[in-house]
């Protein structure tokens, strides 16, 4: 699969765990997510006897602004020059480092990317963004920089916990739900074997990046078109920031959609028998998390600071039905916040 940007094109290849890392190549500097170097120790042998490589702990205290020194001057000290390229090994913390870090260091390096997580492989890994953490501020300083290639096997998906696959399914959702009810009544037939069966997995991946590709080619800068791929997003972020981050990021984005598709309901956007057919997939991916009580003042809270927001009014990207996904902005009323409230009651009763 190639994937156009504004630097040229980029290539997602699909095949066996760490292809081509049986040899670090001169003037090659590799970042690996700590864990995933525990669990792939073998396979990675020569990348982790090598001195440039730097081991990290993928948490989001280590995805910020005050860590970047730190991994820098590793970097420098090992004799970083222009001619090198960085090498990311992990999940979405991981290329938001290393993205963030060859975007910066010495005006710009090439960096590759092997995603060790669905999350990074079905989504993040392609459409050139990066974000860090500054102080308390989630994604506060990032770029556009895609990489030079991504190496994606789903092989690596196996050592993944059950709830991890599940965040990973979310973003599947998401683009599915975009694309159309051909692409969502698919994913309703299959979505009770794709944690059983790693082909169809990996089919369901391909088509993901190929439904986003063709968002993030006609604005890769999220100027237009690929601001629908927020589509539970506003709500999910929300739900992440309310919960201290206790609600993992495909799941929060998973209720997002389910909230995004009952405000749509409410707002007379779609019919019940949409909502309830959307809410069966969505239900399906975050129902077996159990009840999730989010805090009602600080769900408001971070709601009303997020970055689409105008004047008070919310941006919200809503549905008219699958395939049919945009962005608009609403009164932050009376009205939105007692359907939000309606909401916030269902989930934490874990309502089917």
């Amino acid at each position: 699969m190639i994937i156009q940007s504004h630097r040229g094109p980029y290539r997602v290849a699909f095949g066996t765990p760490f292809a081509g890392l049986d040899a670090v190549q001169p003037n090659t500097a590799v970042i690996v997510d700590r864990r995933v170097a525990e669990l792939y120790a073998k396979p990675l042998a020569t990348v982790l006897a090598t001195p440039t490589t730097l081991l990290i702990e993928a948490t989001e205290a280590h995805k910020s602004l005050e860590r970047m020194p730190e991994y820098a001057l590793h970097l420098i000290n090992s004799g970083l020059k222009r001619d090198w390229t960085l090498v990311a090994i992990g999940g979405g913390i991981i290329q938001d480092i290393v993205c963030f870090l060859a975007a910066t260091l010495l005006r710009g390096l090439p960096w590759r990317f092997y995603p060790t997580t669905l999350l990074a492989q079905a989504d993040s890994c392609i459409g050139s963004k990066s974000s860090i953490n500054v102080g308390k501020f989630k994604n506060q300083l990032g770029t556009f920089t895609p990489p030079t290639d991504i190496h994606v096997s789903t092989g690596v998906l196996k050592t993944l916990a059950e709830g991890d696959v599940r965040s990973g399914l979310g973003e599947v959702i998401k683009v599915h739900v975009i694309s159309g009810w051909d692409d969502v009544n698919a994913l309703s037939r299959d979505y009770p074997r794709l944690q059983a069966d790693p082909a169809l997995l990996e089919q369901y991946v391909r088509r993901s990046l190929e439904i986003k590709r063709l968002r993030i080619e006609a604005d890769e800068f999220d100027q237009g078109p690929r601001l629908v791929l927020n589509y539970g997003h506003t709500f999910g972020h929300a739900i992440e920031s309310a919960t201290a981050y206790a609600v993992p990021h495909g799941i929060g984005v998973t209720i997002g959609m389910d909230f995004a598709n009952f405000v749509s309901w409410k707002f007379g956007l779609i019919d019940r028998a949409t909502f309830d057919t959307l809410h069966a997939l969505t239900f399906a991916n975050y129902g077996p998390s159990g009840p999730v009580v989010i805090p009602e003042a600080a769900f408001f809270s971070a709601l009303s600071r997020d970055k689409k927001n105008r004047a008070g009014d919310v941006a919200l990207v809503l549905l008219r039905r699958p395939g049919d996904v945009f962005l608009d902005r609403y009164p932050n009323d009376e009205r939105f916040k007692d359907i939000c409230r309606e909401f916030l009651a269902r989930v934490a009763t874990r309502a089917s």
